[in-house]
């Protein structure tokens, strides 16, 4: 979180665009922080997505014009994410996709490590520590519920930790602070190519 990974996702479909190709975003229904029909950044940038429910949902919605396909959010899609996105990859459709490939505990996170794996590029963005200040690479929860692995929330429930100030564990009560706009990370792009 906070690392830029939506806006890496929409500064390559923006890239795409330019060169007249047909786009389509796509995010998990679940993500609804900012509104359902499109993905936003922490610094308010905006672009029109389709929500969706479970992965295979993509290949409903998608276009016959379609040669870029983004996805925001992946790790809380279910693992047919993989199935679906080589799918597209090897009938030559470009597939973007951006997710936090850690959970607030800093182990695997959803479907990510194995989207990473048949990725033909992956690009890790970190934010800043919130702690120390230096690179962040996962995301401390800041509220009291840390059973649930799926919390979706901003600078509200989250903030970006390095290694040595993360607390897998949760906040300690000594420990606890109020949530600061900055976050974590997770590879800001995972990118499938024919």
């Amino acid at each position: 979180m906070f690392s830029g990974k939506t806006e890496e996702l929409m500064r390559r479909v923006k890239r795409a665009q330019f060169a007249r190709q047909k786009v389509q975003i796509f995010k998990p229904v679940i993500d609804n922080r900012y509104g359902v029909e499109h993905v936003q950044s922490h610094d308010a940038r905006r672009a029109e997505a389709i929500p969706v429910a479970n992965a295979r949902e993509i290949l409903t919605h998608l276009e016959d014009r379609c040669r870029i396909v983004g996805i925001d959010e992946a790790q809380f899609l279910d693992a047919e994410i993989v199935e679906v996105a080589t799918r597209l990859a090897n009938r030559g459709v470009r597939v973007i996709v951006a997710g936090l490939d850690m959970d607030f505990r800093g182990l695997p996170f959803g479907p990510m490590p194995s989207l990473m794996a048949v990725a033909e590029d992956v690009t890790k963005l970190s934010a800043v520590c919130m702690g120390c200040g230096a690179p962040a690479s996962r995301s401390q929860r800041l509220a009291a519920d840390q059973q649930s692995t799926v919390m979706v929330g901003a600078a509200d429930l989250y903030e970006a930790r390095c290694r040595q100030c993360h607390e897998p564990e949760g906040l300690s009560q000594a420990g606890l602070r109020s949530a600061a706009p900055a976050g974590t990370t997770g590879p800001s792009t995972v990118e499938a190519r024919a």
